[in-house]
Parts: C-alpha cells; sequence; structure tokens
C-alpha cells in the first residue's frame, strides 16, 4: 500500500475532520415531506467551510413550499476535464427517539466511531470528498484532472430538488466524469456501475367503515388492501424472476413497506387503508409493463365487492439507465486507487439501492460508484468509522495523482 504525501496529509487532518462531522450532524438536514427544513442552514455551515479553504462556490437553491433545497457546487482547477465527486447532504429522519443511546443530532465519538443521523449515509463522504480537495489544494499540486465537488440535496426522496435539478444546469461538460460515494462494501472491493430501477407504489383501498360487530353493512377496505398486496407479491415475483449475479440481490424485489394508519379502535371495520410497495426492478424489465400489472390486479380486486374501490398512484419512480461501462476510463481510474490505497482489486457489481448516479447515467456521463461501507445506514445508532473516511479520502485524492 502506497504512503504518499497526500496520504500523510489526509491523515493529518483526522482531528478536524471529527470536529467538522460532529458540527456538521449538529444541524439536521431532513426533507420537509419528513418533517423537516431542508439542507439550507447544514448547506450554510458547508460553504463556510469550502470558503474558509480558499475555495469558491455556487449555490443552487430551489424552493420547495415553505422551505429551501440547497446545493453546493466548487470546483479547483483548470484543466479541460474534471472529476466531480458527488455527495448528499439531506439525511432520513431520525425514527423513534427513544430507541437511541443519545441524541441523534449530538454525535459522539466512541471506539474509532463517530455515532449520529446521517453520518454514513452520506456525511462520511461528504467530509471525505471535502478532505481530499483540501489535501490536494494543500499540497499545491497541478492535478490532469480538475477536481469538482458537488453536495446536492434531496436524495433521500426521489432528487427532484438536488441531482434531478442540477443536471440541467449546465454546470457538467461532455467529458467529465463522476464518483458518488453512496454504496460500497465493508472492505471497499465493490465498485457499483449499474442500478435496479425503482418504483415506490401507493396504494389506497377505498370501502365503507362499519362497527365491526357487523361487517355485512360495511366493506372493510384493510381487508381487500391485504389480499390486493398478497396478489401482488405472488405475481410479480412469478412474472419478473429473471436473475442476474452482477446484482445483489440477483432478483427484482417487491416489497409491502409502510402502511398508514387507518382506524384508532379495534372495533371498527376501515373504510379506507392506504399501503405502499417497494419495487427494484432488474433492468431485463420495464416498470411501465410493472405498473400496468399492479393496476390490472387493482381492477380485478374492486370487482370482487360492489362500492369497493382503489386507487394506484406512483410516489416514486427511477428508471433504469444505461450501465457505466467497465473499460471506461473513471471506472479504471477508480479501480487503480482503490487497488493502490487499500491493495484490493474491487468487484464491478449493479445493486437495488439508487443513488444520483442515475441522473447522470440517464445523460450518458461515466460514473463509478464506490466507498468503504459499514452497512449502518437508517438505522438506530447510525455511525461511521473515523479510518473510513480517511480511507475514502486517499482513494479519491489518489484519483488525480495516479
Amino acid at each position: 500500500m502506497e504512503n504518499t504525501n497526500l496520504d500523510v496529509i489526509i491523515d493529518g487532518y483526522r482531528d478536524e475532520i471529527v470536529e467538522t462531522m460532529k458540527r456538521m450532524i449538529a444541524i439536521p438536514s431532513i426533507s420537509p415531506s419528513s418533517g423537516g427544513e431542508g439542507e439550507s442552514k447544514r448547506a450554510d455551515f458547508l460553504q463556510a467551510l469550502l470558503e474558509s479553504f480558499g475555495l469558491k462556490t455556487k449555490r443552487y437553491d430551489y424552493k420547495d413550499g415553505k422551505s429551501t433545497r440547497s446545493n453546493l457546487v466548487a470546483k479547483y482547477g483548470n484543466a479541460k476535464s474534471t472529476i466531480w465527486l458527488i455527495a448528499h447532504i439531506d439525511t432520513v429522519a431520525p425514527g423513534d427517539l427513544k430507541a437511541w443511546s443519545h441524541d441523534p443530532f449530538d454525535a459522539i465519538v466512541k471506539d474509532g466511531r463517530i455515532y449520529g443521523r446521517g453520518t454514513s449515509d452520506n456525511g462520511q463522504d461528504v467530509i471525505a470528498s471535502i478532505y481530499a480537495l483540501k489535501a490536494i489544494m494543500d499540497s499545491k499540486l497541478s492535478p490532469k484532472y480538475s477536481f469538482g465537488l458537488t453536495l446536492v440535496a434531496d436524495e433521500e426522496v426521489g432528487s427532484a430538488w438536488g441531482m434531478g435539478r442540477l443536471v440541467e444546469e449546465g454546470i457538467f461538460n461532455s467529458s467529465d466524469m463522476f464518483v458518488v460515494p453512496d454504496a460500497g462494501s465493508a472492505g471497499g472491493d465493490e465498485i457499483e456501475i449499474a442500478e435496479k430501477g425503482a418504483l415506490w407504489i401507493k396504494i389506497s383501498t377505498i370501502g365503507k367503515q362499519i362497527h365491526a360487530s357487523t361487517p355485512d353493512k360495511g366493506i372493510n377496505a384493510h381487508r381487500h388492501a391485504a389480499s390486493l398486496i398478497t396478489k401482488i407479491d405472488r405475481f410479480l415475483h412469478e412474472k419478473y424472476s429473471a436473475s442476474n449475479p452482477m446484482f445483489d440481490p440477483r432478483v427484482s424485489t417487491f416489497e409491502p413497506t409502510k402502511h398508514e394508519l387507518n382506524v384508532d379502535s379495534v372495533n371498527i371495520v376501515p373504510g379506507s387503508d392506504v399501503s405502499y410497495i417497494d419495487c427494484r426492478v432488474l433492468p431485463d424489465y420495464s416498470l411501465d409493463e410493472v405498473l400496468k400489472d399492479i393496476k390490472i390486479l387493482a381492477e380485478e380486486e374492486e370487482k370482487t365487492e360492489d362500492g369497493l374501490k382503489i386507487n394506484i398512484e406512483t410516489v416514486n419512480r427511477s428508471d433504469t439507465a444505461q450501465p457505466t461501462s467497465g473499460d471506461s476510463d473513471i471506472i479504471m481510474m477508480l479501480t487503480k486507487s482503490v487497488g493502490n490505497k487499500l491493495g484490493i482489486k474491487p468487484k464491478l457489481v449493479g445493486i437495488g439501492g439508487g443513488t444520483v448516479a442515475f441522473f447522470l447515467r440517464k445523460k450518458g456521463f461515466p460514473v463509478g460508484v464506490w466507498m468503504i461501507d459499514d452497512g449502518t445506514a437508517h438505522q438506530i445508532d447510525e455511525y461511521c468509522t473515523i479510518s473510513n473516511i480517511t480511507a475514502d479520502a486517499k482513494v479519491f485524492a489518489g484519483l488525480f495523482t495516479e
């Protein structure tokens, strides 16, 4: 494993990295749709940090009702082509605060880990990207490629106010390349080059509320919702059963997930029921076809009882984009840097989760998704490992010096 000057510089940032992470986590950055205020205050903090390094930043703020959804862009160097690191600054909500062993927005350091909401997803690589850039600047190197840094909003709930808009702003050139550090493996031995399509479906079942002692006088929306979801689950898994070894899991997945409160008492037959299904679909299949099948099954369920109505809505949708070629320059460079810094040869994989790489691939940009990932995203007592932050930063810096 190499021990370059940049590695030494990054190791020297350790205390500063920890302090920056703690200060960033103290600023909640949650989507308004999840009960938060957006990313504006966290973007203020990060913008001030980057400008303290001597960087010029550009802010892309979008109004989302009363909230401001904030994105930051900075670039160092004047080369024709830029390698961009793109991390997201929003987080999911903390969930049940009583389940946490500490305040999720008051990050604590223990046994080489930093605990707090958003430390892993995506704080680890917001910080790693920033300090990789700082190391390039402090080393006075003149790299072959300009270093681009994009810190985006709204990744957790679809990117409508983040990368979905940012790719239309004319920031990126056709010769640019991208790394999205938002998925990986614990050993850092996977580079993601493909993603499944994602489809979130809301199923609203409308019946007739009645006392549970006289169910024949009502229409039990909950029963019909359960029946429909079971049919959808069975049908989709049977029809869309192809397997692709690049992905883990290898097959398309269709998972019933969220269920909204329908009634407040056990002795009430619910007249309405709202449930959700999360579909992650291999590139072999069309999301339009999946959605069509769900609607047909809903129509069939409606016919089972007079007066029953079922509405199908798409809450979130990301179609598949052309996978990044394993022979593309950015994948080869990322593979080389991971090898030099970690002493391993990463394999090329596809994933079921979605990242902002989708928006870049859709535009034809080459992009690799990589990080060292302990897998604690969205969990209670989420954490990242300090050594992973510095290791990621070394790999990123290595892209500009190999």
